[in-house]
């Protein structure tokens, strides 16, 4: 069954995932104040982080610094885009 959550990300309320995406305090948190649309958005910004930083996700050192990144984009001052980012055209 779906919930509603306050999306801390779009600042509405939307529709919330139907369970945690990630283990732990992090992926409760997540859970509670993230709407689909927003984890949406956060994958695509994951995978361009993996593509441009090179990143290994099976590596904890990777793992580590995505886990960091995905609380910064959703709880703090944001993710950045790193400065060699080109979009797609």
């Amino acid at each position: 069954m779906s919930h509603t959550v306050n999306c801390v990300k779009l600042g509405c309320e939307a529709e919330g995932l139907p369970m945690p995406p990630y283990p732990g305090e992090l992926g409760q948190r997540i859970f509670e104040n993230v709407s689909k649309e927003a984890w949406q958005q956060w994958l695509q910004h994951q995978t361009m982080l993996i593509n441009e930083y090179r990143l290994t996700p099976i590596e904890p050192k990777d793992r580590q610094f995505l886990e960091k990144e995905m609380e910064k984009y959703f709880f703090g001052d944001g993710s950045h885009i790193p400065d060699e980012f080109v979009a797609p055209q």
